[in-house]
């Protein structure tokens, strides 16, 4: 019997930093890059060079860590668009490919939106993949989000071309079905 994993989103500790890096740019061409944003160019770090800037992590607002099972195992963000501070996108990646198509990114995305509309005055939240990441539009799609914008055949990788895709849910939308979406 599949027991579900214990998922909970929390700031970037101290004790964490070696882990994220691991995570994030030890590896070359680690294989969650073939899903993020791979059409941009990954860039790993030493351990040593990370270092020199990682107290940076510690307990940001805009990024942190998706805990499996007292694991960390990848990060969920956020940034804005714009100065006024109204079109923020959430991102979320889940680092270890062992964790991939068994409802751990879906339970942290909305932990993730569930801080962000408690805390933040948003009136949307959104995200932005591209048409190669079926997994990323059925999770933002789980969140009850709506496509919003699809700019045809802009991302090159591995020889075709894919569309970049915005979905976003509004506050209000949020609002009437949060903890009524079935987290799988």
């Amino acid at each position: 019997m599949h027991q579900q994993a214990e998922v909970t989103i929390r700031p970037i500790e101290e004790k964490d930093l070696y882990r994220l890096w691991e995570l994030i740019y030890k590896e070359e061409a680690p294989e969650w890059k073939k899903w993020d944003a791979p059409y941009f160019r990954h860039e790993p770090m030493s351990w040593a060079a990370f270092q020199k800037n990682a107290e940076a992590w510690i307990g940001r607002e805009d990024t942190w860590v998706i805990d499996v099972d007292g694991t960390v195992m990848g990060t969920v963000s956020y940034y804005y668009e714009d100065v006024q501070r109204n079109w923020l996108e959430a991102g979320i990646i889940l680092h270890e490919s062992s964790r991939w198509n068994q409802g751990v990114g879906t339970i942290a995305l909305r932990l993730w939106l569930d801080h962000l509309f408690a805390t933040l005055p948003l009136v949307r939240a959104g995200i932005t993949t591209w048409s190669g990441n079926k997994r990323m539009m059925r999770v933002a799609e789980k969140m009850n989000m709506k496509l919003e914008g699809r700019i045809r055949q802009v991302r090159y990788y591995d020889g075709d071309y894919y569309d970049s895709i915005r979905m976003g849910v509004l506050r209000e939308e949020w609002q009437k079905t949060a903890g009524k979406n079935p987290v799988h």
